[in-house]
């Protein structure tokens, strides 16, 4: 197929229903923009979006784990060293204890280097009789509620373009250059330990841990996977403009990828089959996920499946389950059993987050931990009932020690949640929260293994 061929498919997008689009002023200024945008140097490359095909194939057989997460939404001002630095911190740590305590290679992904768009219930907001448009995301818009905030601003798309940039680049300076090391990741959990108070529940594995580094360290093994890791990054596919401008022709294939990151998903929003979004995701050559909420049915993943892994490629596509604590354990299991007789291999993953969310009295949205923690066990076990593979997990967290959802170690009341309720849009886990879940999934994968 011809390169203009190529291209046109890429803009059939254009004639379909876009949903959770923002709405611009002025459309020459976001053509301007999208011309410059696609003029910028790529953010991952496709060779490194073929190998993570590679791994949640992996993951789709039933041979590896899946960790990804980040902030709901990140901001310009947190694209600093400080701030990725404590988000990649968590996530290894969270890393080491699946890798060890579970016995399976954990596949990291980041919702990092990309997620500063967020779709919205509503296009606007009001606050004591004044109407703006809702805050869609550093890539779209401002917090402050102030006409010049909240104005849809074109030009922020090339200022998230340059974040990610920089995100991604400490990201890889990490993870390759020592900050990623076993042994030092290791002693971070040993911290952890010694400080939660759920600690003692994990200090017996954390010992095994140890020991078995000190027996390696003593036979005088030290592979290269012990000195660094490999790490993908990833946001939802929501603002076309940009995806669009992103996407290059590889230049060993021919065909076309979406260079914005290494791994793409739609969320329950933008996920209609006869929709702008998915008509995009089917033509680019990343592994892609798809958000599947309780109302979907069987049917409605195996038309996803024919629509984006028309070949059943291995490791193409991911369903990413958000289904709630009360619901997941009746909703999930017809959409798993329906989509295994197919026969297509895809990796499941569960969002235990999205599901959980409630306002407090005090106005705040957030989370309960024992939810989270509920979802996620029910997810184990309808796959262990069915004997599939529970294929990773898919969270919002964040290095720090925010209060913005409720319960954990550290017992978080919702009388809390003002004292450090620091996120742009939703609720996430803090480093406590965020490692007592890794050493109950670790828990949950041992019982299912």
């Amino acid at each position: 197929m011809s390169t203009s061929s190529v291209t046109g498919e890429l803009d059939a997008w254009r004639g379909l229903p876009a949903l959770q689009q923002p709405t611009w002023d002025d459309p020459a200024e976001v053509g301007a923009v999208a011309a410059e945008l696609a003029k910028q140097p790529p953010l991952v490359f496709a060779g490194e979006c073929d190998q993570l095909r590679d791994r949640l194939a992996e993951v789709a057989h039933g041979r590896a784990f899946v960790l990804q997460g980040g902030d709901c939404a990140e901001t310009f001002a947190g694209s600093t060293a400080d701030d990725v630095r404590n988000k990649l911190k968590t996530l290894l740590q969270m890393a080491v204890v699946l890798t060890y305590a579970a016995s399976v290679p954990v596949v990291k992904i980041g919702r990092m280097a990309g997620q500063f768009a967020k779709p919205r219930s509503k296009p606007v907001e009001v606050r004591d009789g004044v109407e703006l448009p809702a805050y869609r995301g550093d890539a779209v818009n401002g917090l402050d509620f102030s006409p010049g905030a909240r104005r849809n601003d074109p030009r922020r798309l090339l200022q998230a373009y340059y974040s990610s940039s920089v995100t991604l680049n400490l990201c890889r300076a990490f993870t390759k250059g020592g900050y990623a090391d076993l042994r030092q990741v290791h002693a971070w959990n040993q911290d952890f330990v010694a400080q939660s108070p759920a600690g003692r529940r994990y200090e017996q594995l954390a010992g095994e841990i140890d020991r078995a580094l000190t027996f390696m360290k003593a036979c005088g093994a030290n592979p290269d996977e012990f000195h660094g890791v490999e790490f993908y990054s990833s946001h939802e596919a929501l603002i076309l403009e940009y995806e669009r401008a992103l996407t290059r022709i590889d230049s060993r294939t021919g065909s076309p990828y979406d260079v914005s990151a290494h791994f793409l998903w739609l969320g329950e929003r933008t996920r209609q089959l006869d929709g702008a979004h998915v008509d995009f995701l089917s033509r680019i050559h990343n592994p892609i996920g798809v958000k599947l909420g309780p109302t979907t049915t069987a049917d409605d993943a195996l038309a996803l499946m024919e629509r984006l892994n028309p070949s059943g490629q291995p490791g193409r596509l991911t369903f990413i389950t958000r289904m709630g604590a009360d619901k997941i354990r009746d909703a999930l299991p017809p959409l798993v059993e329906k989509v295994t007789r197919n026969g297509s291999p895809v990796a499941w993953v569960c969002d235990p987050m999205h599901g959980n969310t409630f306002e407090a009295p005090s106005g705040h949205k957030t989370r309960r931990v024992t939810d989270v923690l509920d979802e996620v066990a029910g997810f184990f076990a309808v796959h262990r009932s069915l004997g599939t593979h529970p294929g990773g997990i898919h969270i919002e967290f964040t290095g720090d020690d925010v209060t913005e959802c409720v319960g954990g170690g550290d017992e978080i009341d919702e009388s809390d949640l003002h004292q450090r309720y620091e996120t742009a849009c939703d609720p996430r886990l803090n480093r406590g929260q965020s490692l007592d879940l890794a050493f109950m999934v670790a828990e949950l994968y041992r019982k299912s293994s």
